[in-house]
């Protein structure tokens, strides 16, 4: 039997139950309210908005009303004998084309190269869209060509992430393209073609927190701003910068960049990191409406070619995904570098080696 005090405390409580269930409620929805808040990225600063920042560079306004920031390279367009439209890759601009910064004169001229670099949707100046797809990303690139008036055919190379840029194009304007090169591109550990044992093996290759950065940006992708910017647990190392993710080689090309060349990551980045940084990721690392694995080679009759280049100690992309790759589309010229990192296009001499293949078609 209960002591008295006792009862008459149960009776309160259940007499009371009503106002202890409000009360409840109202804590959840305040809760849940407040947690929506906190992982509720912030509105882009957008360029050439009363807070945003100047717009600097020439710019198109595409047919959704965005605007895409560009910049010429090589050649006068109406001179060129070969025209390039470069992809940057993560956290980066159009300032930062490794094709076109180091490109010798000898080849520009003597080939006649016009390259076309420019920020990708969110990045740079060019302005965020919040319905980016992988397939977006390359009708982007067709109507900037379109735009600047280089013809019914041109060349693209994409560089990291800048790679999935190309394999949409692949996919979705391969009538558009005369070839195409890919560096060091990230690839999706969930594309279907890929062995589950493989994918799993090459996704634990990457550091713990970048396991669960992307991770997250495929399952719960509403979540990647919270998870990239809370204090809890460590975020993305690439995002973080942290220079355990590259190789010695990596190291050695990243000190020798100017102050100039750094000063572009701000920029990069400078309409926030939401729908830079962050959308990269989600539209990067989700569900693809395609698997690149199961594409057609866009040239049967050799008139153009597409190649890729990886170096064998990348931390960042695993080298054995892209070798699986080339084994399932063997019309692919692959070139893997042996002791090279990810940072490989900025190499002495890359640049031309990669432009004379992409543009002849040499293996």
């Amino acid at each position: 039997m209960l002591p008295t005090f006792s009862l008459k405390f149960l009776k309160t409580f259940l007499s009371n139950s009503g106002i202890v269930t409000a009360m409840l409620a109202v804590l959840i929805v305040g809760i849940s309210a407040l947690a929506y808040q906190v992982i509720q990225p912030p509105p882009p600063k957008t360029c050439g908005s009363p807070d945003g920042p100047a717009v600097t560079a020439p710019r198109i306004k595409l047919r959704d009303g965005r605007h895409l920031a560009y910049k010429e390279h090589g050649v006068p367009k109406d001179n060129a004998k070969y025209k390039i439209f470069f992809v940057h890759g993560f956290d980066s601009c159009r300032h930062d084309s490794a094709v076109a910064n180091f490109l010798s004169p000898e080849v520009i001229e003597d080939l006649g190269v016009y390259i076309v670099s420019y920020d990708r949707a969110g990045y740079g100046e060019s302005d965020p869209n919040p319905n980016r797809t992988v397939k977006s990303d390359a009708l982007d690139i067709e109507e900037l060509a379109d735009q600047l008036g280089v013809g019914s055919k041109f060349y693209v190379i994409g560089y990291s992430m800048g790679g999935h840029p190309i394999w949409g194009c692949l996919k979705y304007i391969p009538h558009r393209l005369a070839g195409a090169g890919l560096l060091a591109p990230a690839v999706n550990y969930w594309w279907p073609g890929f062995p589950a044992n493989l994918s799993k093996e090459a996704y634990y290759q990457q550091l713990p927190q970048d396991q669960w950065a992307v991770r997250v940006a495929h399952y719960i992708p509403w979540l990647t701003y919270w998870w990239n910017t809370q204090k809890w647990f460590p975020p993305s190392a690439v995002i973080a910068h942290r220079m355990d993710i590259f190789s010695r080689r990596d190291v050695e090309v990243l000190s020798k960049w100017s102050p100039e060349e750094n000063n572009y990551l701000a920029l990069a980045r400078q309409q926030g990191e939401y729908e830079s940084l962050h959308r990269d990721m989600m539209v990067g690392f989700g569900t693809w409406e395609f698997d690149p694995l199961d594409l057609k080679n866009p040239f049967p009759n050799n008139e153009g070619s597409v190649h890729l280049w990886h170096g064998d100690e990348d931390r960042l992309v695993p080298v054995i995904l892209q070798r699986y790759i080339v084994q399932r589309l063997p019309w692919i010229h692959y070139h893997e570098l042996s002791g090279a990192g990810h940072m490989f296009p900025f190499a002495d001499g890359m640049s031309d080696t990669i432009v004379k293949a992409v543009l002849t078609g040499d293996k």
